[in-house]
Protein backbone atom coordinates (compact mmCIF):
# COMPACT_ATOMS: atom_id res chain seq x y z
CA UNK A 1 0.00 0.00 0.00
CA UNK A 2 1.38 2.92 -0.61
CA UNK A 3 1.59 5.23 1.62
CA UNK A 4 1.97 9.13 3.39
CA UNK A 5 2.85 10.19 6.63
CA UNK A 6 2.04 13.83 8.13
CA UNK A 7 3.44 15.09 11.65
CA UNK A 8 7.44 14.57 11.69
CA UNK A 9 7.16 15.90 15.78
CA UNK A 10 8.66 13.87 18.72
CA UNK A 11 6.79 10.93 18.14
CA UNK A 12 5.27 11.17 14.80
CA UNK A 13 9.10 11.42 13.58
CA UNK A 14 9.98 8.32 14.89
CA UNK A 15 7.77 6.48 13.69
CA UNK A 16 7.76 7.82 10.43
CA UNK A 17 11.86 6.61 10.63
CA UNK A 18 10.78 3.60 11.29
CA UNK A 19 8.52 2.81 8.64
CA UNK A 20 10.57 4.27 6.15
CA UNK A 21 13.25 2.15 7.23
CA UNK A 22 11.18 -0.69 6.49
CA UNK A 23 8.96 -0.10 3.45
CA UNK A 24 11.53 2.48 1.35
CA UNK A 25 8.70 4.39 -0.21
CA UNK A 26 7.45 7.56 2.02
CA UNK A 27 5.45 10.69 1.48
CA UNK A 28 6.32 13.16 3.93
CA UNK A 29 4.77 16.47 5.05
CA UNK A 30 5.24 18.88 8.44
CA UNK A 31 4.52 22.34 8.61
CA UNK A 32 8.27 22.31 10.04
CA UNK A 33 10.40 22.46 6.48
CA UNK A 34 13.75 20.85 8.30
CA UNK A 35 11.60 18.33 9.64
CA UNK A 36 10.41 17.31 5.72
CA UNK A 37 14.17 18.25 4.19
CA UNK A 38 15.61 15.36 7.16
CA UNK A 39 13.88 12.96 5.59
CA UNK A 40 14.07 13.23 2.21
CA UNK A 41 17.90 13.02 2.74
CA UNK A 42 17.00 9.61 3.94
CA UNK A 43 15.28 8.36 0.79
CA UNK A 44 11.34 9.81 1.45
CA UNK A 45 9.58 11.91 -0.98
CA UNK A 46 8.39 15.46 0.14
CA UNK A 47 4.53 15.12 0.03
CA UNK A 48 4.48 19.36 0.06
CA UNK A 49 0.78 19.02 1.87
CA UNK A 50 -1.65 16.87 3.23
CA UNK A 51 -4.08 17.30 0.39
CA UNK A 52 -1.23 16.16 -1.88
CA UNK A 53 -0.23 13.37 0.48
CA UNK A 54 -3.84 12.20 0.45
CA UNK A 55 -4.49 12.66 -3.23
CA UNK A 56 -1.51 10.54 -4.34
CA UNK A 57 -1.56 7.60 -1.57
CA UNK A 58 -3.63 4.89 -0.58
CA UNK A 59 -2.57 4.99 3.00
CA UNK A 60 -2.21 8.61 4.87
CA UNK A 61 -0.99 8.49 8.58
CA UNK A 62 -1.42 11.26 10.92
CA UNK A 63 0.75 12.04 14.15
CA UNK A 64 -0.09 15.55 15.30
CA UNK A 65 0.31 17.15 18.52
CA UNK A 66 -3.30 18.12 19.07
CA UNK A 67 -7.43 17.21 18.45
CA UNK A 68 -7.30 21.21 16.66
CA UNK A 69 -4.15 20.35 14.97
CA UNK A 70 -6.04 16.87 13.54
CA UNK A 71 -9.07 18.65 12.66
CA UNK A 72 -7.15 21.19 10.57
CA UNK A 73 -5.04 18.35 8.61
CA UNK A 74 -8.52 15.84 8.13
CA UNK A 75 -10.35 18.96 6.58
CA UNK A 76 -7.51 19.21 4.35
CA UNK A 77 -7.51 16.04 3.20
CA UNK A 78 -11.09 15.17 3.16
CA UNK A 79 -11.97 16.57 -0.07
CA UNK A 80 -9.38 13.86 -1.61
CA UNK A 81 -10.77 11.10 0.19
CA UNK A 82 -13.07 8.06 -1.86
CA UNK A 83 -13.36 4.51 -1.73
CA UNK A 84 -10.46 2.58 -1.31
CA UNK A 85 -8.27 5.39 0.51
CA UNK A 86 -7.23 4.52 4.35
CA UNK A 87 -6.32 7.31 7.22
CA UNK A 88 -5.10 6.11 9.87
CA UNK A 89 -5.12 8.89 13.24
CA UNK A 90 -1.90 8.12 15.35
CA UNK A 91 -2.49 11.24 17.20
CA UNK A 92 -3.36 11.19 20.87
CA UNK A 93 -6.96 12.78 20.02
CA UNK A 94 -10.30 13.41 21.62
CA UNK A 95 -12.52 10.19 21.96
CA UNK A 96 -15.77 12.05 20.28
CA UNK A 97 -13.82 13.60 17.85
CA UNK A 98 -12.63 10.92 16.32
CA UNK A 99 -15.47 9.29 16.17
CA UNK A 100 -17.09 12.07 14.33
CA UNK A 101 -14.60 12.58 12.22
CA UNK A 102 -14.44 8.75 11.10
CA UNK A 103 -18.15 9.57 10.02
CA UNK A 104 -17.06 12.37 7.63
CA UNK A 105 -14.47 10.24 6.35
CA UNK A 106 -17.38 7.31 6.25
CA UNK A 107 -19.35 9.78 3.93
CA UNK A 108 -16.61 10.15 1.39
CA UNK A 109 -16.45 6.17 1.02
CA UNK A 110 -13.00 5.96 2.55
CA UNK A 111 -12.29 4.27 5.76
CA UNK A 112 -10.98 5.84 8.86
CA UNK A 113 -8.57 3.82 11.61
CA UNK A 114 -7.73 5.53 14.71
CA UNK A 115 -3.91 3.92 16.47
CA UNK A 116 -2.65 6.00 19.22
CA UNK A 117 0.82 4.58 20.58
CA UNK A 118 1.81 4.05 24.22
CA UNK A 119 5.14 3.08 24.85
CA UNK A 120 7.57 6.06 24.63
CA UNK A 121 9.55 8.08 22.03
CA UNK A 122 12.28 5.72 22.32
CA UNK A 123 10.99 2.39 21.21
CA UNK A 124 8.42 4.32 18.15
CA UNK A 125 11.92 4.50 16.90
CA UNK A 126 12.37 1.08 16.88
CA UNK A 127 9.48 0.09 16.60
CA UNK A 128 8.80 -1.66 19.84
CA UNK A 129 5.86 0.81 21.00
CA UNK A 130 2.70 -0.57 21.73
CA UNK A 131 -0.90 0.53 19.47
CA UNK A 132 -4.12 0.68 20.49
CA UNK A 133 -6.39 -0.05 17.13
CA UNK A 134 -9.82 1.19 16.96
CA UNK A 135 -11.98 0.57 14.09
CA UNK A 136 -14.52 -2.94 12.55
CA UNK A 137 -12.67 -5.91 11.95
CA UNK A 138 -12.26 -6.09 8.59
CA UNK A 139 -10.59 -2.25 8.23
CA UNK A 140 -8.29 -3.01 11.32
CA UNK A 141 -7.13 -6.41 9.43
CA UNK A 142 -6.43 -4.51 6.38
CA UNK A 143 -4.13 -2.07 8.05
CA UNK A 144 -2.22 -4.66 10.36
CA UNK A 145 0.45 -5.25 8.14
CA UNK A 146 1.89 -1.61 8.22
CA UNK A 147 0.44 -1.48 11.87
CA UNK A 148 3.11 -4.30 12.75
CA UNK A 149 5.49 -2.40 11.24
CA UNK A 150 5.22 0.53 13.74
CA UNK A 151 4.91 -1.72 16.93
CA UNK A 152 5.35 -4.78 18.81
CA UNK A 153 2.26 -5.28 20.34
CA UNK A 154 -0.71 -4.61 17.91
CA UNK A 155 -4.17 -3.97 20.34
CA UNK A 156 -7.43 -4.58 18.81
CA UNK A 157 -9.56 -2.32 21.13
CA UNK A 158 -13.26 -2.35 18.77
CA UNK A 159 -14.84 0.48 17.49
CA UNK A 160 -13.84 3.75 16.54
CA UNK A 161 -13.08 5.76 20.01
CA UNK A 162 -12.42 2.83 21.96
CA UNK A 163 -8.59 3.20 21.31
CA UNK A 164 -8.57 7.31 22.15
CA UNK A 165 -10.25 6.12 25.64
CA UNK A 166 -7.35 3.38 26.42
CA UNK A 167 -4.94 5.73 25.25
CA UNK A 168 -5.66 9.00 27.64
CA UNK A 169 -6.45 6.33 30.36
CA UNK A 170 -2.71 5.16 30.28
CA UNK A 171 -1.36 8.46 29.86
CA UNK A 172 -3.43 9.17 32.97
CA UNK A 173 -1.99 6.46 35.07
CA UNK A 174 1.63 7.38 33.44
CA UNK A 175 1.21 10.58 34.82
CA UNK A 176 -0.33 10.03 38.15
CA UNK A 177 2.58 7.22 38.65
CA UNK A 178 5.46 9.75 37.44
CA UNK A 179 3.57 12.41 40.45
CA UNK A 180 4.43 9.32 42.94
CA UNK A 181 7.83 8.47 41.94
CA UNK A 182 9.07 12.29 42.38
CA UNK A 183 7.48 12.04 46.05
CA UNK A 184 9.24 8.99 46.67
CA UNK A 185 12.67 9.79 45.42
CA UNK A 186 12.57 13.30 46.97
CA UNK A 187 11.11 11.86 50.29
CA UNK A 188 13.97 9.12 50.29
CA UNK A 189 16.79 11.60 49.65
CA UNK A 190 15.72 14.19 52.59
CA UNK A 191 15.45 10.76 54.59
CA UNK A 192 19.16 10.60 53.78
CA UNK A 193 18.57 7.50 50.94
CA UNK A 194 21.15 6.61 48.75
CA UNK A 195 19.48 7.17 45.32
CA UNK A 196 20.92 4.38 43.27
CA UNK A 197 19.94 2.14 45.99
CA UNK A 198 16.38 3.55 46.08
CA UNK A 199 16.27 3.82 42.33
CA UNK A 200 16.76 -0.26 42.56
CA UNK A 201 14.36 -0.56 45.09
CA UNK A 202 11.53 0.54 43.59
CA UNK A 203 12.52 -1.42 40.44
CA UNK A 204 12.78 -5.17 42.23
CA UNK A 205 9.78 -3.99 44.26
CA UNK A 206 6.42 -4.01 44.01
CA UNK A 207 6.23 -0.80 43.37
CA UNK A 208 7.89 -0.84 40.21
CA UNK A 209 6.36 0.52 37.05
CA UNK A 210 7.53 1.43 33.14
CA UNK A 211 7.38 4.74 33.91
CA UNK A 212 9.86 4.52 37.15
CA UNK A 213 12.19 1.95 34.69
CA UNK A 214 12.17 5.18 32.04
CA UNK A 215 11.96 8.22 33.16
CA UNK A 216 13.12 8.12 36.71
CA UNK A 217 16.79 7.27 35.34
CA UNK A 218 16.03 10.66 33.65
CA UNK A 219 15.45 12.58 36.86
CA UNK A 220 18.33 11.05 38.89
CA UNK A 221 20.94 11.72 36.19
CA UNK A 222 19.64 15.55 35.85
CA UNK A 223 18.85 15.35 31.80
CA UNK A 224 14.82 15.19 32.60
CA UNK A 225 13.88 15.25 28.98
CA UNK A 226 11.43 12.59 28.11
CA UNK A 227 10.64 14.16 25.24
CA UNK A 228 7.34 14.96 26.40
CA UNK A 229 6.09 18.37 27.35
CA UNK A 230 3.71 19.59 30.14
CA UNK A 231 1.17 20.85 27.10
CA UNK A 232 1.00 17.58 26.22
CA UNK A 233 0.64 15.84 29.32
CA UNK A 234 -2.35 18.44 30.11
CA UNK A 235 -4.16 17.85 27.13
CA UNK A 236 -4.30 14.23 27.80
CA UNK A 237 -5.28 14.38 31.27
CA UNK A 238 -7.52 16.37 30.72
CA UNK A 239 -9.31 14.68 28.29
CA UNK A 240 -9.10 12.05 30.74
CA UNK A 241 -11.09 13.81 32.77
CA UNK A 242 -13.52 14.80 30.38
CA UNK A 243 -14.02 11.37 29.30
CA UNK A 244 -15.02 10.45 33.42
CA UNK A 245 -16.99 13.58 33.56
CA UNK A 246 -19.24 12.64 30.77
CA UNK A 247 -19.86 9.46 32.65
CA UNK A 248 -20.45 10.88 35.89
CA UNK A 249 -17.49 9.48 37.49
CA UNK A 250 -16.68 11.67 40.81
CA UNK A 251 -12.89 11.62 40.25
CA UNK A 252 -10.64 12.48 43.52
CA UNK A 253 -6.90 12.00 42.21
CA UNK A 254 -7.56 13.22 38.71
CA UNK A 255 -8.34 17.09 39.39
CA UNK A 256 -5.47 16.96 42.11
CA UNK A 257 -3.01 15.72 39.25
CA UNK A 258 -4.45 18.31 36.53
CA UNK A 259 -3.96 21.44 38.82
CA UNK A 260 -0.54 20.16 40.11
CA UNK A 261 0.66 19.95 36.05
CA UNK A 262 -0.45 23.35 36.21
CA UNK A 263 1.54 24.31 38.32
CA UNK A 264 4.73 22.98 37.10
CA UNK A 265 4.10 24.38 33.74
CA UNK A 266 3.53 27.55 35.28
CA UNK A 267 7.11 27.42 37.12
CA UNK A 268 8.59 26.02 34.21
CA UNK A 269 6.84 26.98 31.12
CA UNK A 270 4.59 25.98 28.92
CA UNK A 271 6.67 23.29 26.81
CA UNK A 272 8.60 22.42 29.83
CA UNK A 273 9.39 18.84 30.04
CA UNK A 274 7.18 16.94 32.10
CA UNK A 275 10.21 14.94 34.34
CA UNK A 276 10.83 18.66 35.68
CA UNK A 277 7.60 18.21 37.81
CA UNK A 278 10.70 16.83 40.51
CA UNK A 279 11.73 20.09 40.84
CA UNK A 280 8.96 21.43 42.70
CA UNK A 281 9.69 18.95 45.40
CA UNK A 282 13.75 19.78 45.19
CA UNK A 283 12.55 23.28 45.60
CA UNK A 284 10.48 22.92 48.64
CA UNK A 285 12.55 20.50 50.44
CA UNK A 286 15.98 22.23 49.80
CA UNK A 287 17.74 18.72 47.98
CA UNK A 288 18.83 17.67 44.71
CA UNK A 289 17.36 14.18 43.13
CA UNK A 290 20.90 13.76 41.36
CA UNK A 291 23.31 10.37 41.52
CA UNK A 292 25.91 9.39 39.13
CA UNK A 293 25.33 5.97 36.61
CA UNK A 294 22.21 7.08 35.42
CA UNK A 295 21.80 7.58 31.46
CA UNK A 296 20.94 11.42 29.86
CA UNK A 297 18.81 9.88 26.67
CA UNK A 298 16.48 6.76 26.61
CA UNK A 299 17.64 3.89 24.57
CA UNK A 300 15.80 1.11 23.65
CA UNK A 301 17.94 -2.29 24.18
CA UNK A 302 15.62 -4.60 23.11
CA UNK A 303 16.23 -5.71 19.54
CA UNK A 304 13.47 -4.32 17.05
CA UNK A 305 11.38 -7.34 15.91
CA UNK A 306 7.82 -7.12 13.63
CA UNK A 307 5.10 -6.92 16.09
CA UNK A 308 2.32 -8.98 16.04
CA UNK A 309 -1.38 -8.42 17.10
CA UNK A 310 -2.43 -8.79 20.79
CA UNK A 311 -4.83 -11.56 21.21
CA UNK A 312 -7.15 -11.09 24.10
CA UNK A 313 -7.78 -14.13 26.94
CA UNK A 314 -11.09 -15.29 26.99
CA UNK A 315 -13.26 -14.66 29.39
Amino acid sequence: MKTGFIGLGAVGGKLAGNLLNNIRALDVHDLDESRVAEFVSRGATDGKSAAEIMQQNEVVITSLPSPAASESVLSEMLPHMRPGKIWIEMSTTDPEMIIEQSQRVAATGATAVEAPVSGGCHRAATGNISIFAGAERAAFEKVLPLLTILGRNVLHTGEIGTASKLKVMTNYLATANLLTLCEALTTMKAAGLDLATTYEAIRISSGNSFVHETESQLILSGSRDVDFAMDLVLKDIGLFQQLAEAHDVPLELSPQIIAMMKDGQARYGERAQSDRMIERLEEGAGVSVLTDGFPQELVDEEPPARGAEVVLKAG
